[in-house]
C-alpha cells in the first residue's frame, strides 16, 4: 500500500515542479539561456527542494520501515504543498510545443522507471524517481533537446507557409516597425492613420517575434488586405532579420534605440546592429523612416533613403513637431507639411513623448498618400494604446496604465505624464529589467525621479526593486511614504487605503514583470 502511496505522490510532485518549470520556460520564450538566468536567480529555492529531495533518498536507502516511510511520505507532501503554484498573472497556455514538452517527459520518466524497476526492484526506482524530482530542472531541458527536431520542422513549415502566403500577395505594402520602444504605439497610431485609405492589418497584441508575426500571417492576413503593419521585436541578433525574410518590407520604421534587452544583447552596438537589420532588409526604392531625436539613430549611416522625423533636431528633420503642449487632457502640436502649409494637430492622448510617436506615424502615413487634413481628422480620434500610459478613471481617481513599459526612456516619460496631473500622485513599480550592468543605475536614477515628482511610492519586490529604493531615499525623500510590498495586489490595497484628503488619487502602474520575475 505505502508503495503506491510513493508512487502518487512522485507522479503529483513531479508534475507539480515540471509545469512550473515548463511555465517558467514559456515566459523564457522556450530559450535555454534565458531559464538557465532564471534558474540562477530562484536557486535558492530549488537547493531547499533539493535538500528534501535528498534527505528523503537518505531516510529510504537507511531504514524502510514504517516510520521512514511515513516520513519519507511527509516530506513529499510538504513539498507538494510548497510547490503548489500561487495564481499567475500570465498562466500557463498549452500549446503544442508545451504538450510535447509533457509527453516526452512521461515517456522518458516511463523509461527510467521501467529500467530501474526491471534492474534492481522498487528500491531502485524509487531511488530514481527522488533523483528525477531533485533533476526536474534538467528534464526540461532534456525533453526540450528531445523534441528539438521536431520543433523545428514543425515551425519550418509554418514559417515557409506564412512566405508562401505574402509570395501570393505580390500587391501587399508591408511596414516594418521596430524599435526599443515606442513601436507597438507607432503601428497601432498607423493602423488608425492608414485605415482612412487602405484596408490595413496589424498583429493582434504583442505578436512581434518570428513565429508571433507567422501566426499573424496564416491566422489573419486575408488577399483584401493592401497594407501589413508588421512589428518586429528583438532579445538577440538576427531576430529583426528573420522576421524580414518572412514578410519583405517596403518600408521600414525605427522608433528608437536605447539599452532595453541588454542583459542578452550584450552590448549596445548588438542592440545598434539589430534594429538597422530592418534598414538593411529594404528593397532598392525602399524607405526607412527614422526618428532623428535619438543619439544612437542621428549618427548611423543609411544605404537606403531616409525620412526623418523628430522634436528635438528640427534643422535636420523632414517632419517635425513645435509650439507642443502637453497637459492631462491631452496634445496639441504643429507640422509642417513639406509644401510648408501648417496643420495644428489635437489628441487625447497624454505624455510629451507620444508626440513624436504620433510624428513618424504621421511621416509614414503622408508619404503613403494620406492627406494632411485628413490625418488632423485621425489624431484626434485615437485612443491611448492599452498599458501604454492608458488613462482609466476609478471615480475620483486615475489609473495611469503603464505596464508594458519596461525601458529607461519610457519609465522617464511615464512621470513626465504623472507629473502634469493634479493630486495625489502615488507610483507603483517593480522596476525595469533586463538592463545588464545598467541595471542598477537605470533604476536608481529612476528612484531620483520619482521621488521629485512622487508624493508615495509603491515598490513591488524587496530585492528587484533595492536599487529604486536607494535612488529615493538618496533625495531624502519622506521614508514613511516610501512602501515595499510583495506582490501588485498587495500595492494596490495600500494604494487605496491612502487617505488623500478630498485630492484624486493619480495612480501610475510603471511595469508589470511577469511571473518568472
Amino acid at each position: 500500500m505505502i508503495k503506491y502511496i510513493f508512487v502518487i505522490l512522485f507522479v503529483i510532485n513531479f508534475f507539480e515542479c515540471f509545469l512550473r518549470q515548463i511555465h517558467m520556460f514559456q515566459l523564457n520564450h522556450y530559450k535555454n539561456s534565458f531559464q538557465i538566468s532564471w534558474i540562477k536567480k530562484n536557486k535558492k529555492k530549488l537547493l531547499l527542494n533539493t535538500a528534501l529531495y535528498i534527505l528523503a533518498i537518505i531516510m529510504y536507502v537507511l531504514n524502510i520501515k514504517l516510520v521512514s516511510s511515513i516520513s519519507v511520505i511527509a516530506i513529499y507532501g510538504i513539498l507538494i504543498f510548497t510547490n503548489i503554484s500561487k495564481k499567475a498573472k500570465k498562466p500557463l497556455v498549452y500549446t503544442n510545443r508545451v504538450k510535447r514538452l509533457i509527453i516526452a517527459a512521461v515517456l522518458l520518466i516511463a523509461l527510467v522507471s521501467f529500467v530501474t524497476y526491471n534492474l534492481c526492484c522498487f528500491s531502485g526506482m524509487f531511488i530514481a524517481m527522488l533523483i528525477m524530482n531533485v533533476l526536474v530542472p534538467l528534464f526540461v531541458f532534456i525533453c526540450n533537446v528531445i523534441n528539438i527536431p521536431i520543433n523545428k520542422a514543425i515551425n519550418n513549415w509554418y514559417i515557409n507557409d506564412a512566405k508562401r502566403i505574402i509570395k501570393e500577395m505580390p500587391n501587399l505594402i508591408t511596414i516594418g516597425v521596430t524599435g526599443s520602444y515606442g513601436k507597438t504605439s507607432v503601428k497601432t497610431f498607423l493602423y488608425k492613420l492608414l485605415s482612412a485609405k487602405y484596408n490595413v492589418l496589424i498583429a493582434p497584441e504583442n505578436y512581434n517575434t518570428e513565429l508571433g508575426v507567422t501566426r499573424t500571417i496564416r491566422e489573419h492576413l486575408r488577399a483584401t488586405h493592401e497594407i501589413f503593419v508588421c512589428e518586429m521585436g528583438a532579445d538577440e541578433v538576427g531576430e529583426i532579420k528573420r522576421i524580414c525574410d518572412i514578410v519583405h518590407p517596403k518600408y521600414g520604421v525605427i522608433t528608437s534605440i536605447g539599452p532595453q534587452h541588454l542583459e542578452t544583447f550584450g552590448s549596445m552596438q548588438n542592440i545598434i546592429n539589430t534594429k538597422f537589420e530592418l534598414e538593411q532588409s529594404l528593397p532598392e526604392g525602399g524607405i526607412v523612416f527614422l526618428n532623428y531625436d535619438n543619439e544612437y539613430i542621428i549618427n548611423r549611416k543609411i544605404d537606403r533613403k531616409v525620412v526623418k522625423y523628430g522634436i528635438n533636431n528640427t534643422s535636420m528633420c523632414d517632419y517635425f513637431a513645435y509650439d507642443i503642449s502637453a497637459s492631462n487632457k491631452g496634445l496639441s502640436f504643429k507640422i509642417r507639411d513639406l509644401d510648408g502649409q501648417e496643420y495644428t494637430f489635437e489628441t487625447k492622448l497624454i505624455g510629451s513623448h507620444n508626440v513624436l510617436n504620433l510624428v513618424g506615424a504621421i511621416s509614414v502615413a503622408r508619404n503613403l498618400g494620406i492627406p494632411m487634413s485628413v490625418l488632423v481628422q485621425r489624431v484626434r480620434t485615437l485612443e491611448s494604446v492599452p498599458h501604454r500610459l492608458q488613462v482609466i478613471k476609478r471615480g475620483n481617481d486615475v489609473i495611469i496604465d503603464d505596464a508594458y513599459n519596461s525601458n529607461p526612456s519610457g519609465s522617464s516619460y511615464a512621470l513626465d505624464a504623472l507629473s502634469e496631473f493634479d493630486g495625489l500622485k502615488i507610483l507603483v513599480t517593480p522596476g525595469m529589467i533586463e538592463l545588464g550592468e545598467k541595471q542598477y543605475e537605470c533604476n536608481y536614477n529612476f528612484g531620483v525621479k520619482a521621488s521629485k515628482i512622487c508624493d508615495y511610492i509603491v515598490l513591488v519586490g524587496k530585492e528587484q526593486t533595492k536599487p529604486i529604493y536607494e535612488g529615493v531615499l538618496s533625495t531624502e525623500y519622506n521614508k514613511q511614504n516610501l512602501i515595499v510590498t510583495d506582490d501588485i495586489n498587495e500595492g494596490l490595497d495600500f494604494v487605496w487605503k491612502i487617505k488623500s484628503y478630498g485630492k484624486s488619487k493619480i495612480v501610475l502602474l510603471e511595469n508589470d514583470l511577469p511571473d518568472n520575475y
